[in-house]
C-alpha cells in the first residue's frame, strides 16, 4: 500500500493538539464539510449529504477556565476539518481569525480573566499541532508511529 492510497483511504492514523475556546465534551464530531453558502473562502459542517463526509473525535486534555487543550483524533483528512468542526461546536482554535473570529468575544466578558482572554485574542496563529501520525511503510509493511512535542509557542500559551 503506498502513501498516497493509504491517505485517500484514510489508513494514516493523525492525532492534533489544539487549544480552543471554552470547554468542549468529549466527543465524536460527523458531518459532511462543504463550502459556506456566502463566503466561499470557508468551509462548513453539514448534517446533509452535501459535501464531503468527516468524523473527529474529541478527547479534553486540559482544562483552564476559559479554554481548554484538546486531542483531536481524525478519522478522516478534510480540508480545515479540525477548524471546521471546532468551530460547530462553539470551540473555535485559539488565533483562528478565520473561523473563529465571532465567537470569542463571549469569552472576555468575565472580568476575573479578562487579560487571559486578552494573550489568547492576540495569539499569532491556529493553536493547532500535529503531534503524531502512523501509517504502513510501503516496502517493509511494518506500523510506523512518529511524534512530535508541542512547539514553544504553544507551550507558552498554555502557560
Amino acid at each position: 500500500l503506498n502513501l498516497s492510497n493509504q491517505f485517500s483511504n484514510h489508513s494514516i492514523f493523525r492525532k492534533y493538539l489544539a487549544v480552543v475556546w471554552g470547554i468542549p465534551q468529549n466527543q465524536t464530531i460527523k458531518g459532511y464539510i462543504e463550502r459556506h453558502k456566502i463566503n466561499r473562502k470557508k468551509m462548513t459542517l453539514s448534517i446533509t449529504n452535501n459535501g464531503k463526509y468527516s468524523e473527529t473525535l474529541i478527547r479534553i486534555i486540559k482544562i483552564f477556565e476559559i479554554y481548554s487543550l484538546i486531542e483531536c483524533t481524525l478519522k478522516t483528512g478534510r480540508t480545515h476539518q479540525v477548524r471546521v468542526h471546532m468551530n460547530s461546536i462553539g470551540s473555535p482554535l485559539i488565533g483562528d481569525k478565520h473561523y473563529g473570529k465571532n465567537k470569542t468575544s463571549k469569552f472576555g466578558k468575565n472580568k476575573k480573566n479578562f487579560n487571559k482572554f486578552l494573550l489568547l485574542k492576540n495569539f499569532h496563529r491556529q493553536a493547532l499541532h500535529a503531534y503524531m501520525i502512523a501509517f504502513t511503510h510501503p516496502t517493509s509493511k511494518k506500523m510506523l508511529e512518529f511524534k512530535s512535542e508541542l512547539p514553544e509557542d504553544m507551550l507558552k500559551l498554555l502557560e
